[in-house]
């Protein structure tokens, strides 16, 4: 069959809240942007499988991307949110050891935090008995910088902005093969209407396809992407009232961190997520993972009734290494790394992804031009 084949400037792949900031800022800088999503809608991926927490900022390694981008991005997403109509709330998060054999843990993240410039208030045994009475911690940190977010309300306003600005975004149009030469990029799209886009500039924001996306890519060397890694984390919601009106994380754990509280903007709670790693992307939320899910929020909330743990969804994390490689930074693919003007792939966007988004996208955007 002969494919209809349609010329734009540049080509946004994946509309997830990272792939929509990328269009809204290459769109708003004047380029004529399409978003491919091979899904029936926006943000129907790891996007809507996450916390929705507005990160501070404090884990992530000196000079990294990810501490540059959240710290960036937390600063503009908060505006953003004023500026917008997108649901927001700065609760606060408290990082506590629940036993005195964690106390070194917390201290190492009292000095990442300080590192990457992330104020953190601290607090000892007594102290945190009158801010969190029902939580049985020996010391914490109190981050006021964190918070929550509607991550369906900030879609659907970097959508309406990308649309205002001339963009489009294409559903149902999935990517079957991509390549690339001197005189450009040529995307095969496949779905209910097939064609071939030839564009100047490509960005790969496919999330748990990004890999295997860059890796398939016709005139890219192979050897220049990683090997895809997955964990998957579910959550739990708890029904009824609870006593918390901000985050609760404990110490980190390898793969994330750890089996948190966090809250919507309705005040419900959620537990979650666990690391558990995958041979490929699978939602299912095993419901006998609550007995694991409440020995572990036993440990600093002995007040926890686990009847009222009920199972709620699960995200899968796009990896960069597996289990015994710890924690690894993003990576924005561009010319520089596998020799192809014009194409930048986000590789291992995961937490603190939708925090960092609208850097990631100014990021991407310097680095096309």
């Amino acid at each position: 069959m002969i494919l209809e084949t349609l010329e734009i400037d540049t080509v946004v792949i994946g509309a997830g809240v990272v792939g929509l900031a990328v269009a809204r800022e290459l769109a708003l800088a004047g380029q004529q942007v399409i978003v491919l999503e091979r899904a029936g809608h926006f943000g129907e991926g790891i996007s809507s499988r996450n916390s929705e927490v507005i990160h501070a900022g404090i884990y992530y390694r000196q000079g990294s991307l990810k501490a540059r981008l959240c710290l960036e991005g937390r600063e503009r997403l908060y505006d953003y949110c004023r500026r917008f109509p997108v649901g927001y709330r700065q609760t606060g998060k408290w990082i506590i050891a629940s036993d005195t054999g964690q106390l070194e843990q917390l201290d190492q993240v009292q000095r990442a935090a300080q590192a990457n410039g992330v104020e953190l208030e601290e607090a000892d045994h007594s102290q945190l008995a009158d801010q969190l009475p029902d939580v049985t911690a020996v010391a914490g940190l109190f981050s006021p910088r964190t918070g929550i977010i509607s991550s369906h309300d900030l879609m659907v306003s970097l959508l309406g902005e990308l649309e205002a600005a001339g963009g489009q975004l294409v559903c149902h149009a999935p990517v079957a093969s991509a390549s690339s030469d001197g005189q450009g990029h040529r995307l095969t799209v496949g779905g209910a209407a097939p064609c071939e886009l030839q564009c100047q500039r490509v960005v790969n924001a496919a999330g748990l396809a990004a890999i295997p996306l860059a890796r398939s890519w016709q005139g890219q060397d192979p050897s220049t992407c990683p090997q895809a890694w997955y964990a998957r984390g579910v959550y739990f919601s708890y029904s009824g009232r609870h006593p918390f009106d901000t985050l609760i994380y404990p110490v980190p754990e390898p793969g994330g961190l750890g089996v948190h509280l966090t809250l919507d903007l309705a005040g419900q709670a959620r537990f979650g997520p666990d690391v558990e790693w995958i041979p490929g992307p699978e939602y299912t939320v095993d419901p006998d993972r609550r007995h694991a899910f409440a020995e572990s929020i036993r440990r600093w909330w002995p007040g926890l009734d686990q009847d009222r743990l009920q199972p709620a969804y699960a995200g899968v994390r796009p990896k960069l290494a597996g289990p015994e490689a710890g924690s690894m930074d993003f990576r924005i693919d561009d010319e520089r790394h596998h020799g192809i003007a014009g194409l930048v792939h986000l590789l291992g966007i995961e937490s603190p992804g939708l925090t960092a988004s609208l850097a990631i996208a100014r990021e991407v955007r310097e680095r096309l031009a």
